[in-house]
């Protein structure tokens, strides 16, 4: 197995290095800055990237994108001092297949490892908990919403506007826009964007059919 260890500390470098190198006999190369990590990935072709969000030089996010821009099954391992869900989510969005933090037991980043290689997404258990939790929320916040407005959401984070939703519901704008404030009530979401943003973020609303009013006088 090939590792390439992207960090701006030396001392981490050498001590995921020593650990990983003892336990998987794995061959290690090393980046510091962004562009150092482009340049060895490209030349190398390493199997897995642990990669520190933090460096100096850019942002270890960006250079994730850019990982997966530039070869789309890049394995890429997120570790982090952040033990936050919301650098976990921006990872996996981002395209990461693994987040441990490193204040995690050193356990935790040889099972990413292994998780990985294998094609697996892994997550440290503390964050695990935590990503569950606020799934489990979101889901109990969709379940307060009526079908009408579970459908209105979805188009919305389809990217439609108020007057193409109410052309494919077969209803007015007036009437979009009314559901749209109670959803936003409901949700205890203020803002539009940021209303649309929660549909991105729960991708199931794309697996819930639409149907138009006439659709509806079809099928009783």
């Amino acid at each position: 197995m090939k590792i390439l260890v992207v960090d701006d500390h030396q001392v981490v470098r050498e001590g995921v290095r020593r650990l990983l190198s003892q336990i998987l006999g794995a061959t290690f190369e090393e980046a510091e800055s962004p562009s150092e990590a482009l340049k060895q990935f490209r030349q190398w072709k390493p199997d897995i990237i642990i990669l520190d969000i933090n460096l100096n030089g850019g942002s270890g996010i960006e250079l994730l994108r850019h990982l997966k821009a530039d070869t789309h099954d890049a394995r890429i391992i997120v570790f982090s001092m952040h033990s936050d869900v919301v650098y976990a989510n921006s990872a996996r969005k981002a395209g990461a297949m693994g987040y441990v933090s490193k204040s995690a037991p050193v356990e935790e980043l040889l099972t990413a490892v292994k998780r990985v290689a294998a094609g697996k997404y892994y997550v440290d258990s503390e964050l695990a908990g935590s990503l569950i939790l606020g799934a489990q929320q979101n889901d109990d916040a969709l379940n307060g919403l009526s079908p009408r407005e579970i459908e209105i959401l979805r188009l919305l984070g389809e990217g439609k506007g108020l007057t193409e939703i109410g052309a494919t519901l077969g209803i007015a704008y007036k009437t979009v826009a009314n559901t749209l404030s109670r959803i936003k009530d409901k949700l205890g979401i203020e803002r539009t964007g940021d209303l649309i943003r929660f549909v991105v973020e729960n991708k199931h609303l794309s697996l819930m059919p639409v149907y138009n009013d006439r659709d509806r006088r079809d099928r009783r």
